[in-house]
Formats: structure tokens, sequence, C-alpha cells
């Protein structure tokens, strides 16, 4: 990697470039709702009264999924401000894959389907949503009725519902169609069913080891089927939503599908596993349980040999899943990369929940330092606690770190993560929310006062948005959709929105246009932004810059 090309015009600052990403923040589209909007943000206002800022695209095509319709995450996100460009992402890959047949052509999908064409059963396990952030239930549907052409006669799907992509109360509408699809699927000696399930925030889907419970919670239900027995999906939510009143998706406790008091979809030896999700942070673990002769992080009991695959490489520096569908997108050229050629020296830092957003998904899907020397990256230990009992998370002890870290003089670029506003968004509690606004609120009047103070500039962007659209909107009317106590209904996923984007530089001194910002960009951009504060030029096919007539 070659060091970047310093830009003789510029001046130098005496502190260092910081990036604030603010996750899941963005413009709100709605007065109701925005609870970015209606927490009282005077920190955030007032830097932004008084710097240069503008709007980023933060989803759709400006992150690399298929279209403007789909949400911007927290992966694509740090991706395309890592990379300062924009690769096609996982929804796009394996649509493309399965359209072209190629998914179904690999070496993998024939040893899937070989192994279960054996006399096993073909299990299924992931996100149950077309929300087409971590999976998409096309891809699903797709594999289901390829894998009955190739041979198999029996398939299992073990659902995650969702209520975080999509509707926070919106099962129903995914299993009942589904179902009928599997009637339809099954015949000519094809048995396909719903094996078992749970909400995404209970089971199978922990990341970054926050929470080993749920991954435990969810191998005993797939894997031995040991969980309470409906006889359908629909009657286990049915039943859960009646028994505790106000549970969303995400949340609903595990269960298996039974006949004559018996699990009909365990996993045994010589079955195959498909792990749906094409997004890598909550398909980690559970890939772990399945793959790893080592393994510490609960007791398996019974452990099957089976064949398994996930859809796309998780982890490329690891190489896990051994087996998978999909090959995700070879990123290259990161600006962390090019940083460390230009003997730029960095600390990342965030707690738990975000920590590998700032640096394995920042750094392009890498895990691991570029250079230990000249890189520092920083886990803040995320509380194990529902996020609404703790909205502020730890926005204090980032922040606390980051201070010592501007006046030490050890950095020339900090980056760091505030999960505020997408982690506690997701939960839907609106009041927890406008607390997670201010918590953070006031962090960010902390770090203004001591970029001021070391000469350092602030680019304050988020990734996507999320806390800006808390309510759900009819889609034609734009009206606050109701319960049927008056109430909004709550909206836990991610927006559309656009997201912020400001540079604050106390020390200017005139190597660009103060007066405004380029309009239209996506934030990809963040990375050349970030290069031309740090006096280099940015690599010609980055993504622009934000900074007008830089010198």
């Amino acid at each position: 990697m070659e060091a970047l090309k310093k830009n003789p015009a510029w001046k130098g600052r005496k502190g260092p470039v910081i990036l604030v990403i603010m996750d899941g923040v963005g413009y709100g589209a709605y007065k109701e709702g925005d609870a970015v909007a209606d927490a009282n943000m005077d920190h955030l206002n007032a830097v932004k009264a008084k710097a240069p800022n503008t709007r980023l695209k933060a989803h759709g095509k400006a992150v690399g999924l298929p279209s403007d319709d789909d949400m911007g995450n927290s992966e694509v996100g740090h991706n395309a401000m890592g990379c300062g460009r924009v690769f096609n992402q996982g929804a796009a890959l394996v649509s493309a894959s399965i359209k072209s047949g190629a998914l179904f052509q690999g070496q993998a999908w024939k040893e899937i389907t070989g192994s279960a064409a054996g006399g096993g059963a073909l299990h299924f396990i992931g996100l149950f949503s077309d929300g087409n952030v971590h999976s998409h239930l096309d891809h699903l549907k797709a594999m289901i009725v390829q894998a009955k052409k190739d041979g198999v006669k029996k398939a299992r799907v073990h659902v995650l519902f969702d209520g975080r992509d999509v509707g926070e109360t919106s099962a129903l509408e995914y299993i009942d169609p589904f179902e009928t699809f599997l009637q339809e699927a099954s015949a000519d000696g094809f048995d396909a069913k719903i094996a078992s399930g749970g909400g995404r925030m209970w089971i199978t889907m922990d990341r970054y080891g926050a929470d080993w419970s749920m991954v435990r919670r969810g191998w005993e239900t797939h894997v031995h089927g040991a969980a309470r027995q409906f006889t359908s999906a629909r009657e286990a939510v049915e039943t859960y939503r009646r028994e505790i009143p106000g549970i969303i998706d995400q949340d609903l406790k595990e269960f298996v599908i039974a006949e004559d008091g018996k699990p009909i979809g365990t996993i045994e030896d010589g079955d195959a596993v498909v792990y749906f999700n094409f997004r890598g942070d909550r398909a980690l673990e559970i890939t772990a349980a399945f793959e790893e002769d080592q393994f510490t992080h609960f007791d398996r009991g019974r452990r099957p040999k089976v064949c398994y695959a996930g859809m796309m490489e998780y982890d490329g520096d690891t190489h896990v899943p051994k087996r998978y569908l999909v090959n995700p997108p070879s990123i290259d050229r990161t600006m962390g990369e090019y940083l460390v050629a230009s003997g730029v020296r960095t600390l990342a830092i965030s707690e738990t929940q975000k920590y590998g957003h700032v640096t394995y998904f920042f750094n392009g899907n890498r895990t691991g330092k570029f250079d230990e020397k000249l890189e520092e990256y920083v886990e803040i230990k995320s509380d194990v606690v529902p996020f609404e009992q703790r909205p502020w998370m730890k926005c204090a002890d980032i922040t606390d770190y980051v201070r010592e870290a501007i006046v030490s003089g050890k950095y020339d670029f900090i980056r760091l993560n505030f999960p505020n506003g997408d982690m506690v968004g997701h939960t839907g509690v609106y009041q927890a929310v406008i607390c997670s606004m201010e918590s953070m609120d006031i962090q960010i009047g902390r770090l203004v006062k001591a970029a001021e103070e070391a000469g350092a500039v602030m680019v304050i962007t988020a990734d996507h948005g999320n806390s800006d659209d808390m309510f759900e909107h009819d889609k034609k009317s734009g009206a606050v959709v109701r319960k049927a106590d008056g109430t909004p209904k709550a909206k836990t996923s991610h927006s559309l929105n656009p997201v912020p984007c400001i540079v604050y530089d106390p020390d200017y001194r005139g190597e660009y246009d103060r007066g405004s910002l380029n309009e239209g960009l996506g934030i990809s951009s963040i990375a050349a932004t970030c290069i031309d504060l740090l006096g280099f030029i940015p690599p010609e096919d980055y993504d622009a810059s934000v900074l007008k007539k830089l010198a």
C-alpha cells in the first residue's frame, strides 16, 4: 500500500481529526416520532450553528444495497465510511447469485444438498423477514425450491422473528404466507415445515460476545428441541403475546413445533444446516457453536455431526464459516490501510455493541489491526441489560477515554461510535430514546470543548437513521399509525432518512470554503473528508469529500 500524498496547501492543526459517529441518528421526515428533534440537543445544535454542515445519504444504493427502498445499517454504513467507495453488499450479492444460479452451482451448495439428500434433513436457520438487513425470505424460499429439485426430501426451518428491521409485531404477516408456501412445496415426497423459533434478541443472534446465553437458548431450541412445544408457529406467537402483554417480535420466547409430544425438527447426525443470514455480526457465534471443536461458551451437550454452511463468509480473516454459499464483497484499499501507510496514528473506540463496527466493518470486514504500533483499538464493555433500562449506555465512558486521548498528543486520527441512537432506538421505547439522545448530546458537548482546547477538528456524522423515526406512519397519508388505545405504534427499524455531516474546525486556516459543504453525497464521502482534514490528498477513486475548493 502506497502512502497518501501530502497536500502542500494544508496548514496543519495542533490537534487530531476526530470522527464522531452517532449511530442511528438522522434527520426525521415526520414531526411526530422524531426523537432526535424532540430531545434537548443543545450541544449538537450549537456546533451545527457555527460550523458548515450538510446531509448525507445513508441507505439504499448509496451504501451498496439493491434499491433505495432498502434501509441502511451499521455494517454497510461503516464499510462505506471506512473504504470511501460503494461496494455491492450482502443482499445485492446474494440476490444476484440466486438469480444467476451461481449459488446453486457452487461447491458449498452441492455439499449441503448432497449431504441432506443422502437421507438427512436440510435445516435453515435465520432471520425470518424481508427486512433485507440480515436476510430476506425470498432467498430462503429460493433455496427450499432448489433443494427439492436437487433431491432433498426433508427441510426444516428455524425462524428468528424480527420486529426490528420490519414492524415490531409483524410476525404473523410472515408466518401465514410462508406456511402456505411450505404446504404447496410439500409434494412429490418432499416434506418442509417450520420446526422452531423465537425472537432475534432472545435466541441465537447475539453479537460481539455480549450475551452468549442467547446463543445457548438458540442451540438448545434448534438442535435439541428443548423448548416449550406448540402445534404451529402461529400458536406460539399468539400464546406468547397473550401471556406477555406488550411483547414485541424480537423478544418472543423460544418454541419448538411438536407432533405427538415429539419435536419435528431436531438437528441430527448426517443432517445439513444453512444459516441463511448474509450479515456477519450476528452469525459468528451460532456458527462457532456448530463448527468449533474447542468451544467453551456453554455446554452444547449432544453436538450433531452436520454439514454446515453460512450464507456468506462472515469473517474473511479467520475464514468463518468453513463453508459458505456466496462470496462477500472484496473491499480493498480502505482508509485505515492508507492511514497506516502514511504514518497516521489512530485510535478506534466504542463499547461492545459497536466495537466491531469502528474496527472490523470500518476496515472492510477485516479482523485485527493493520499496524500494531500505529493503531489502538479500545472496547468499553457494554452493560448486559435491556437498552431501555440504561439508555445512556457507555457514551460517558467512551468520552472520558477520548478526551484524554485528544490531549495526550498520541493520535492524529480518532474515530468513535456512540451506539445510543441505534441500540435504544430498536427498543421502541420513546422516553428511553429521548434519554439516550440527551445523554449523548452531553458527551458531544464535552468532546467539542476538548477539541477547542486542543485545536482539533471534529467531523460529526452517522451511519444510518433510526431514532429519528420512532413511530409507524401510513405510507400514503403520512399520519401516525395508532394502536387500539390511541397511542402511536412504535417503529423499531432503521429509517430511510439522511444523516448529518458537520465539520467543526475551530482553528480554521482558510484551506477550504467554510461557507458550505458539497451536497447530494453519501456517507462514503466521509473517508475523503477525513483524509482532506488530515492534510493528505484522497485517492482518485474515492467518493468526493464534502469540503469545497480544497487547495
